[in-house]
């Protein structure tokens, strides 16, 4: 297994957030654009800054879905990092925010 790689997202709106966020995954998780390599399974560090903060949350999840550079589509080349067992204020807090923006049963959508 690869070391663990430390990221950085800033997310600016509730809209990017929207977008980035994937509440089908067990606990949550967070599509993050990058161009590096990463393998399916893989430990990732991630400080996020969520709409509206400015305190950067640290969140330890793991690779489950990757988007590699030239993919077919408009998609962004990217990650998707589920959230840990710890990180479940984290994904409290994504979903107050959007919360306003789509009723529960909206919560889930398709890549």
């Amino acid at each position: 297994m690869a070391a663990q790689k430390a990221l950085s997202l800033n997310i600016q709106d509730v809209q990017t957030l929207l977008s980035a966020y994937m509440p089908m995954l067990e606990r949550g998780g967070i599509f993050v654009p990058t161009r590096e390599r990463y393998e399916l399974g893989q430990e990732v560090y991630l400080l996020l800054t969520l709409p509206g903060e400015n305190d950067r949350v640290p969140v330890t999840g793991q690779v489950v879905w990757i988007s590699p550079e030239g993919v077919s589509g408009r998609r962004i080349p990217g990650i998707g990092i589920q959230f840990g067992p710890a990180d479940q204020a984290v994904r409290d807090r994504i979903e107050n925010l959007l919360a306003g923006h789509l009723d529960k049963g909206a919560l889930t959508y398709t890549l």
